[in-house]
């Protein structure tokens, strides 16, 4: 089998082991906040970025932790974070800062018991391997690819759900899309 059909089935694979209460869970959170806020560290980050650009086209209040014109996290708010060891000492800090100010936590990750999990109101479990040093686990592929991809995934599939459930579609969403480019 080539590798891009390997990839292909490790990825189908990960999403139907995605348990959908934790899905329903992570929604409920997201649509009863005032804010959302995403963050995550290195090529997880990048997928959480894209999470909160698409909440975003789809008119929520979005921001991504770190960037200049990112406001206080207050009570009401959700701080969703990626992280696929669920225990980056920044994440970490970062969420019991949040939770210190009133803010809900929503956690996606490989690991739902220690770390970020302790203070999360709601965890979606992807169940892969963290990036290790070995390269071993499940995965053909190396270190935490396998998870950052399913985040993406995870994260897209929410933004389908939640267009639903607010009956909007891409056209809708163009509207807020970037036009200065």
């Amino acid at each position: 089998m080539n590798k891009r059909k390997e990839v292909a089935n490790e990825l189908v694979e990960l999403m139907e082991k995605v348990d959908d209460a934790q899905i329903e869970a992570f929604k409920k959170i997201i649509e009863s906040s005032n804010r959302i806020f995403t963050a995550g560290m290195g090529r997880s980050g990048f997928m959480m970025r894209g999470f909160a650009m698409r909440l975003m086209h789809m008119g929520y209040k979005t921001y991504v932790v770190g960037e200049t014109t990112t406001p206080a996290i207050l009570e009401g708010d959700v701080l969703v974070l990626g992280s696929g060891s669920g225990k980056t000492s920044g994440l970490v800090a970062m969420a019991k800062k949040a939770k210190e100010m009133g803010a809900k936590i929503a956690l996606i990750s490989s690991n739902d018991k220690e770390g970020i999990a302790e203070v999360a109101d709601c965890v979606v479990k992807i169940e892969t391997q963290a990036k290790d040093k070995s390269d071993s686990g499940k995965s053909i592929q190396p270190m935490g690819t396998l998870f950052e991809q399913g985040l993406l995934l995870v994260c897209d599939s929410v933004i389908l759900d939640l267009m639903e459930d607010i009956d909007t579609d891409g056209a809708e969403m163009y509207k807020n899309h970037a036009n200065l480019e």
